[in-house]
């Protein structure tokens, strides 16, 4: 962006002119100092020799020595002076490529930070644009015809409640997304995994009844520290994507595990998979995969993922997907035991 390639070169400009500052000043000292021990140096030899008795063969010698010291005081100074020039043209230099540097990387988190604030923004304004253009389009259409009975209305009034209910969807949605990311204290308790995991099927199990899909898991009572509703809302979200893109009468595995100091979950399905290139970006916000995955989904936002995450983040735990298309889906937690 050009504003902050603008305020780079201002951050740089500011950085180099202390530096500089700092320099200038510690050479004029150098200088200042190195000049009067370099004179006092000189100065000894024909202080010596103006110390020796009357009619010492030497003293003739005191106006030569005197010019060539003056001389020689004269190439010295000039000497430092110009080593010091160098030297302050090569911190300048150097300061200037380091400050570019440091300038960069302090206004990177803050340039992407605004990327994607900008980029949310954006998305956030089309999802919302959406249903309420639809909405619009269909109460223009109708209120045109002159011929408008009750059933017509109906419809128009059902269709309409449906595209309230998607907006309801995203709002709670970044809502959600909102709380997270801005909640400041943690306020945790000790809690099971297993108890959480069997909470949160127990929440889809109605929707894993209906594809006939069968939760195979393997637990291990592991203890943590924690928010139980979030953590009970990142199971069902990884439970809920697990089930939606299983096909009927299929397995899901979640399995629950100590790997070093954390609590390892995952959840494995054997539906259509991730395609490779929609991988990274899947817990994305507003980020949809292809549309063999997104088509018995049509009223997805893509924030789920994105909540998933969110969540994750804010118990410091990290959170991986692999997955290949066509053959189904590993979702990996790892959050910090207690």
């Amino acid at each position: 962006m050009t504003i902050f390639r603008s305020a780079s070169f201002k951050l740089t400009v500011f950085y180099v002119l202390i530096v500089m500052i700092i320099s200038v000043a510690f050479s004029a000292a150098v200088y200042q100092i190195s000049a009067e021990e370099i004179g006092t140096c000189m100065n000894r030899p024909t202080t010596f020799l103006r110390q020796l008795p009357a009619g010492n063969p030497f003293h003739s010698m005191l106006g030569d020595l005197d010019k060539i010291r003056g001389e020689q005081l004269a190439m010295s100074r000039n000497h430092l002076l110009t080593n010091l020039i160098y030297f302050n043209l090569m911190i300048l230099v150097l300061s200037s490529v380091a400050s570019y540097f440091f300038a960069r990387k302090t206004l990177k988190p803050i340039e992407e930070m605004m990327e994607t604030q900008s980029r949310f923004t954006a998305d956030a304004s089309h999802e919302l644009k959406t249903p309420l253009t639809a909405m619009k389009s269909e109460i223009e259409v109708t209120l045109r015809d002159k011929k408008l009975g009750s059933s017509d209305a109906k419809k128009l009034l059902a269709s309409n409640l449906e595209e309230i209910g998607k907006l309801e969807s995203l709002s709670n949605a970044l809502l959600e997304l909102a709380r997270y990311e801005n909640k400041a204290e943690k306020n945790f308790e000790e809690l099971s995994l297993p108890d959480i995991a069997t909470t949160a099927f127990e929440k889809v199990e109605k929707l894993a009844l209906m594809k006939k899909i069968e939760f195979e898991t393997r637990f291990r009572d592991l203890k943590l520290k924690g928010d139980e509703q979030s953590l009970t809302e990142l199971f069902v979200i990884l439970f809920d994507n697990a089930i939606k893109y299983s096909p009927d009468k299929s397995k899901i595995e979640v399995i629950i595990r100590k790997e070093m100091r954390h609590g390892e979950i995952q959840i494995k399905d054997h539906g259509a998979g991730i395609k490779k290139e929609d991988l990274p970006h899947i817990f994305d916000r507003f980020y949809r995969a292809d549309t063999a995955r997104k088509k018995d989904n049509k009223n997805s936002y893509g924030l789920g993922l994105a909540i998933a995450k969110s969540i994750v983040d804010f118990h410091n735990g990290s959170i991986s997907a692999e997955s290949r298309s066509g053959k189904g889906s590993t979702f990996t937690v790892k959050l910090p035991l207690s």
